[in-house]
Formats: structure tokens, sequence, C-alpha cells
């Protein structure tokens, strides 16, 4: 049976990414650590959260991915996510649209840690592709009920 593990630091889980294939840059803003990385071009930071008892330990941390919002979001597009998605969640934050998945650390393996890393690439993905498809379905849309407007017109 593996170790558990009751917290996580910069550096375990920047070895934790780099094991997986990522590159990983430390960042640091007003005194707050966060970790860069990316998956197939799109780019994450990981956010420590709750200090852990030991010093430099966390028992919680988050993924997060921000896109910058460019022109109009279609309505409804992150309460679709949420409602239709478990694990992360989407929200409109100024102008960006910001995908989280939170991480608890609490008595959990390596291998949980690993588990979760995969999922959030997954999620990057679905996002990726959820964003297209709902883009294009709501373009669709609009012209639809723009040639219905013209046609009422018309008659």
């Amino acid at each position: 049976m593996s170790e558990l593990i009751t917290s996580v630091t910069v550096q375990s889980l920047t070895e934790l990414l780099q094991e997986a294939g990522y590159r990983v840059n430390p960042s640091e803003q007003n005194g707050i650590v966060q970790l860069l990385s990316a998956s197939q071009g799109i780019g994450f930071a990981v956010r420590f959260g709750n200090p852990a008892g030991e010093q430099g330990g966390y028992v919680d941390f988050t993924y997060s991915c921000a896109l910058r919002i460019q022109g109009e979001l279609p309505e409804g597009l992150a309460q679709v996510w949420n409602a239709s998605r478990r694990f992360a969640r989407l929200s409109v934050q100024g102008e960006f649209l910001l995908m989280e998945m939170d991480v608890v650390v609490a008595g959990v393996s390596v291998t949980y840690l690993r588990s979760q890393l995969e999922l959030w690439d997954r999620l990057l993905q679905e996002f990726i592709v959820y964003l297209r498809e709902y883009s294009q379905q709501a373009a669709q849309l609009q012209a639809a009920a723009q040639s219905v407007g013209e046609e009422a017109a018309v008659l």
C-alpha cells in the first residue's frame, strides 16, 4: 500500500507535473506562488489553497484556466457547462472565462493526485471542444432567428 499524503508543497506538485510530462514554471505575485503550465497549448495555473500544519505545505489546490473573452459570450455558456459537467466549474470573471477544479489533499495517495491531473487534462480538452461547439450552435441559432425575422418582415 502506498503512503498517504496529507499535504502538498510547491516542490512536490512541481515534481508530480514534471513526471507526467508537463513543463512547470513557478510564478510569484504579491508573495503568492503559483505554478504555470500548459496542456496541448492551453495554459493553466495551479494555485495553492489552505496552508497545512507543516511549513510550506497545503491541504488543497486549484487547477485554473483563464481565457480572455473576445466579443460577446453566448448566453448561458457557463451555466450549461456547470449543469452538464462534474468536477470543474466555469465562471465569468471580468473579461475572462475561468474554468477551475479544486483538489483536496487529505489522506490521499500519489496515484490519486495523478488521476486528478489526468482528469484536469481531459476536462481542458473537453472545455475547448465545448466552447467551439457552443459557439457554432449559438451562431446557427442566431442566423436562423435572423432569417425568420427577415421572412416575417417581407410578409
